[in-house]
């Protein structure tokens, strides 16, 4: 069940999204209230969990990963302990930065960020000799368009 929010909720939580290192006095301001009801709305929504962990967003580009690719796959196995093993290595391998189950012809999506494509390579061959897979499809991105971590809430 959602957590009911407010408009200054809301509010609070589009400043933490675009910034959460602002300070609460700053955030308070913004969003028109003082910062000791600011910190108790914020403590509220952690413990709800509506906020998980704070982190940074880094540049893959320039720390060397230069290659985004999304992989498709098609597998024959539904078994639970193949989906464990599969679950098990895709939470294990750090260049797997997204994976989503999905409806359709595709059984999973993965979003994998690495160097290049040698180290996809790697990636894929260290992939298929822990799971047995059907079909993999890796499609490479040429350009990031749009990246956001922000939900629109207003």
């Amino acid at each position: 069940m959602a957590l009911r929010l407010d408009d200054i909720d809301r509010k609070i939580l589009n400043e933490l999204q675009a910034d959460a290192s602002q300070s609460l006095d700053v955030i308070a301001g913004k969003v028109g209230s003082s910062k000791t009801p600011v910190w108790n709305r914020i403590r509220k929504m952690r413990e709800a969990g509506v906020i998980g962990a704070q982190t940074v967003i880094v540049d893959a580009e320039k720390l060397g990963f230069e290659a985004c690719f999304f992989v498709l796959i098609r597998t024959s196995e539904h078994e639970a302990d193949w989906q464990d093993r599969f679950l098990r290595t895709l939470r294990a391998r750090p260049e797997v930065l997204e994976a989503h189950r999905l409806a359709g012809e595709i059984d999973y999506i993965l979003k994998v960020r690495v160097a290049n494509a040698r180290a996809y390579d790697e990636f894929y061959q260290a992939l298929i000799s822990e799971v047995k897979i059907f079909n993999v499809t890796a499609l490479l991105s040429m350009e990031e368009i749009k990246f956001t971590t922000q939900l629109p809430l207003v």
